[in-house]
């Protein structure tokens, strides 16, 4: 939120500096805060809060940025009747479950699967069946599996199946 107020604010400057650049007249606005900003003191009540202010905003986006977050995990479904009931499941625990899965496809030698926060990707070798037709058993096996896991968000299927001659 605070981000894309600061955006707005210097969207809106950028423009009016790029509109005195090509010879107009700088807006009301402008001159304002620039005249207030050059005639009061900094010890002015007004600054000192607004100072205050900014710092206070730049030490709080500072420590959301270095604080670790919920990247790494999934959330899952609530159940009916329990809405404040959260549950969050691992995107390395989410990968193995979906690459047994994979594995179980007949055809599949070997099979690597990434979970993102919005696409799952599996990779899959085939040995003996024809390639077509392990990709489209594999889609709807992930796709099933995925369902049964309760994500919240369920992120797409991309599968890319390559034929291993070994």
């Amino acid at each position: 939120m605070v981000a894309s107020v600061i955006l707005v604010a210097a969207v809106a400057a950028l423009v009016d500096v790029v509109a005195v650049r090509a010879g107009r007249p700088a807006t009301a606005w402008r001159r304002h805060l620039a005249d207030e900003l050059a005639t009061r003191p900094v010890d002015d009540v007004w600054m000192l809060t607004g100072a205050a202010v900014a710092a206070a905003v730049g030490v709080w986006l500072i420590a959301l940025a270095l604080t670790p977050g919920q990247r790494r995990l999934l959330p899952l479904r609530s159940p009916v009747g329990c809405p404040r009931l959260r549950a969050f499941l691992d995107r390395d625990g989410a990968a193995g479950l979906l690459r047994d899965a994979a594995m179980r496809v007949p055809g599949v030698s070997a099979a690597r699967v990434l979970v993102g926060r919005h696409r799952v990707k599996a990779r899959a070798d085939v040995r003996f069946r024809d390639p077509q037709r392990v990709k489209d058993d594999l889609t709807a096996v992930l796709g099933e599996e995925r369902d049964q896991l309760a994500l919240a968000r369920p992120p797409r299927i991309v599968v890319q199946v390559r034929r291993r001659t070994d």
